[in-house]
C-alpha cells in the first residue's frame, strides 16, 4: 500500500485538492443558501414559508446524484456550458443548503418565541430581530447537527467522481483501474477523506463544549 501511495502520490494529492475545494465552497454556499430558507419557513409570510418548503421538499428528497447529473447534462446542453467540478459542486450545495435549512430552522424554533417578541417591541425589523438576536441562539443549539452535515458533505462530495470532477474518489477509480490494486487504492481513498473529516468532527466538538 506505500508503493501504491508513493508511486501514486500527485494523483492523491490532486483529488485531495479538488475535493477539499468543491468542499469548502459547497460547505459556505449552503450555509448561507440553507440559513436564508430556513429564515424563510418561519417568516410571518405565508407565502416566505410556502417558498422555503418547497426549496426544502424538493432537494431533500431527491438523490444527490440526480441533482448532479442535472447540472452536468441538461444545464450544459441547454443553458451554459460547465464542467464536472461546477456541476457537482453546485448539486452538492443546493443538495446540503436542504438538510442545513432544516437544522437551522430547527434551532430558530428552539429559541424562545419571546426573543423575537421583545425585539420587534424595541423597534427592530423581523430581520434585524433574527439577525441580532434570533440566529446566534439558534446556531449555538445546532452545532452537533450542523457539523454532522458538514461531515456528510465531505463524504458527499464523492460524487463529482461520476461527473469527471477529479476529486478524491475519480483519482481513486482511475488509479484502481490501471494498477488493478483495488482494496489498498481504496483504503488509501478512506484514510484522505479522513483527513478531512476527522478534523471537522473534533474542531465541533470543541465549540459545541466552549459554547456550552
Amino acid at each position: 500500500m506505500i508503493k501504491l501511495l508513493v508511486d501514486n502520490w500527485s494523483a492523491f494529492i490532486s483529488g485531495f485538492g479538488w475535493t477539499v475545494l468543491s468542499s469548502l465552497v459547497a460547505l459556505f454556499f449552503s450555509l448561507i443558501i440553507g440559513s436564508l430558507f430556513a429564515i424563510l419557513e418561519v417568516m410571518p409570510s405565508k407565502t416566505a414559508r410556502v417558498i422555503g418548503n418547497v426549496y426544502v421538499e424538493i432537494f431533500r428528497n431527491i438523490p444527490l446524484l440526480v441533482i448532479t447529473m442535472f447540472f452536468y447534462l441538461v444545464i450544459p446542453q441547454y443553458i451554459v456550458k460547465i464542467n464536472g467540478f461546477t456541476a457537482g459542486t453546485i448539486g452538492l450545495t443546493i443538495y446540503t443548503s436542504a438538510f442545513i435549512a432544516e437544522t437551522v430552522r430547527s434551532g430558530i424554533n428552539s429559541v424562545d418565541i419571546g426573543q423575537m417578541e421583545a425585539s420587534r417591541a424595541q423597534g427592530m425589523t423581523f430581520w434585524q430581530a433574527m439577525r441580532y438576536i434570533v440566529l446566534p441562539q439558534a446556531f449555538k443549539l445546532v452545532i452537533p447537527p450542523l457539523g454532522n452535515q458538514f461531515i456528510n458533505l465531505v463524504k458527499n462530495s464523492s460524487v463529482l467522481a461520476f461527473v469527471a470532477g477529479f476529486d478524491l474518489m475519480y483519482q481513486g477509480n482511475a488509479i484502481a483501474s490501471t494498477t488493478f490494486e483495488t482494496v489498498n487504492t481504496y483504503i488509501v481513498v478512506g484514510l484522505f477523506y479522513l483527513v478531512i473529516t476527522l478534523p471537522i468532527s473534533y474542531y465541533m466538538q470543541h465549540l459545541e463544549r466552549k459554547l456550552a
